[in-house]
């Protein structure tokens, strides 16, 4: 991410958070829109362009995205006003808020990060379905149908909002990627943390309480554990937190034990 990227979307999140009375209907609509600049090379050129006066993209937008409301609105223009490094990562911006915005709407409860998760398990487990929706093939509308009619009855209206957005603009990412990332972006949005944690067998009510008091003490914010069950690695646990892993597996142990004796 280029250093103007990091200026504008630290902008854009800082009006979003100060904005009250952001609805599902705002973030969604942000998504659209910029799935609508994706599709359009022409649009996004003179919306990612810093030589363009910001008055000049307001009115564009106003007069594209005219059934846009006043929120969804004017995080888009702000956003196109800004400065950003690439148009790739212009297009990450506008999904970046589009994820917070629905987020923020939702009053911070943890349900949406939970039920991102249990979407990527099942996605994971059933190779037909990550086809379905992850291909890079196919009809992106009836791809958000096959999202309302398998998974509309099991998760939030904010979670499929998410996730109908993720399967019509995977833009080269895996689908199970842009679960995980989605779920980052809306526990950062809410203060938290997602701690992905694996481990041999369930963990006890009091082995999860300590593990979630140690990551607070330590991070500073809330975990949400996003718990894996993998009997391979033997026993410990492996925890991730971002881009930081901490892996205290018995398996990994004992691969550290073979290469010290390899040596």
């Amino acid at each position: 991410m280029g250093s103007a990227t990091r200026t504008a979307l630290a902008a854009a999140k800082q009006d979003l958070a100060a904005r009250k009375g952001v609805t599902l209907a705002s973030g969604e609509q942000l998504l659209s829109a910029g799935r609508a600049i994706e599709g359009s090379a022409q649009l996004r050129a003179v919306l990612a362009d810093p030589a363009v006066e910001a008055s000049e993209k307001s009115a564009l937008i106003t007069s594209i995205f005219g059934a846009l409301d006043a929120t969804a609105s004017a995080l888009l223009s702000e956003l196109a006003s800004a400065r950003w490094s690439t148009r790739a990562e212009f297009l990450d911006g506008i999904e970046e808020i589009g994820i917070r915005a629905i987020a923020q709407s939702a009053g911070g409860k943890a349900s949406i990060e939970r039920e991102l998760f249990e979407v990527e398990r099942a996605v994971a487990s059933d190779a037909e379905l990550e086809l379905a929706i992850g291909s890079t093939l196919g009809d992106t509308t009836q791809k958000a149908a096959l999202v309302d009619r398998l998974l509309g009855s099991l998760i939030s209206a904010a979670t499929a909002a998410i996730v109908r957005h993720l399967v019509q603009s995977p833009r080269g990412r895996r689908i199970g990627e842009l679960l995980r990332s989605a779920a980052d972006l809306v526990a950062d949005a809410n203060g938290r943390i997602v701690a992905t944690v694996t481990s041999a067998a369930p963990l006890s009510a009091a082995h999860e309480k300590k593990l979630v008091q140690t990551l607070t003490a330590r991070y500073e914010r809330t975990p949400i554990l996003n718990v894996v069950i993998d009997d391979r690695i033997l026993g410990g646990l492996r925890v991730q937190v971002g881009d930081e892993v901490v892996d205290g597996t018995i398996a990994s142990r004992l691969a550290d034990l073979r290469l010290q004796l390899a040596g």
